[in-house]
């Protein structure tokens, strides 16, 4: 490879004893990936290509479903060129893009599944308003807003953490901010005031509004029959399940980033890629199973 002047490369040096087990942390990785975009492949097909299905509730698990897809793609492809090679080097700018999406991933997530909630509460809890509330059109800009301001956040982001660096090595498998920022000559100060402002405006206002939706509708739920529970549960458990799962492994990373040096080597990898793991896994099977019109249309789709 050529290691030109023009161009800063970084080590990817948070591989364990990668020389030992490469082509099996092949072949495990190469699996997964291939069931995270066999499985989400096939829960959007099957929304897409059933009208039945073009209602909002739908549209959104498509778009979540979707989202994993793009932030998977960040991240397994360049994580098993890795396994084959004798050195894990990936460029400066390589390295930012790369964290750019993996973040912007995991913001929209949060926005996603709180548009979601938004949807259920609608639903649930104002059930002759829906069809004025949740438009087509509402629909739309809720998407476009959940993609688009999280990556105006991680493009500022990105932007700050772009500076000249002293230190050359990630002991991580993947590019993070936060780790890149700690790379660079300067004071990380702003970097880092920025992360937090950042990481607290998209995380608490999902949360909080995710937290208030169920509220609510729990509130609706005790106040009718055992019918009207049974099916608000059954099209709430999934969203719920998801959230909290996603919640919950991002609240680990978050951790995992500020205590980096003070967890187990080992541990801290596995805490790093949950996001990119559990979720992309997780959410079609979730809502393929649990949802009978989903998965009426994957049995007749299979």
């Amino acid at each position: 490879m050529d290691y030109s002047t023009n161009v800063t490369y970084l080590f990817l040096e948070g591989h364990v004893e990668l020389e030992k087990y490469r082509y099996v942390y092949f072949l495990i990785t190469l699996t997964v990936y291939t069931v995270i975009i066999c499985c989400n492949s096939v829960v959007i097909s099957v929304i897409y290509t059933n009208k039945y299905l073009h209602e909002p509730m739908y549209i959104f698990i498509a778009a979540l479903l979707c989202n994993g897809l793009f932030g998977t793609a960040a991240f397994y492809p360049k994580l098993l060129s890795d396994f084959l090679s004798e050195t894990q080097v990936i460029s400066h700018g390589a390295c930012l893009f790369q964290a750019f999406w993996i973040y912007t991933y995991a913001s929209s997530e949060f926005t996603l599944l709180s548009a979601m909630a938004y949807d259920r509460y609608v639903s649930i809890c104002k059930p002759l308003q829906y069809a004025t509330l949740v438009k087509m059109s509402t629909v739309k800009k809720l998407l476009f807003f959940c993609w688009f301001v999280p990556s105006c956040e991680i493009g500022i982001s990105i932007i700050l953490t772009y500076r000249q660096l002293c230190k050359f090595k990630l002991n991580r498998i993947y590019c993070n901010n936060f780790s890149i920022a700690k790379l660079s000559c300067g004071d990380i100060t702003v970097v880092n005031s920025y992360g937090l402002f950042a990481l607290t405006i998209v995380v608490c206002p999902p949360v909080v509004f995710v937290i208030y939706s169920y509220v609510r509708i729990l509130d609706v739920c005790l106040k009718n029959s055992k019918d009207f529970r049974r099916k608000a549960l059954q099209t709430c458990f999934p969203h719920l399940f998801i959230f909290t799962c996603f919640s919950v492994t991002g609240c680990f990373e978050v951790i995992n980033n500020r205590f980096e040096g003070n967890i187990p080597h080992i541990l801290s990898m596995i805490v790093s890629v949950e996001n990119l793991v559990i979720p992309p896994l997780m959410n079609p099977i979730i809502y393929g199973l649990k949802l009978q019109e989903i998965w009426n249309r994957i049995r007749k789709f299979i």
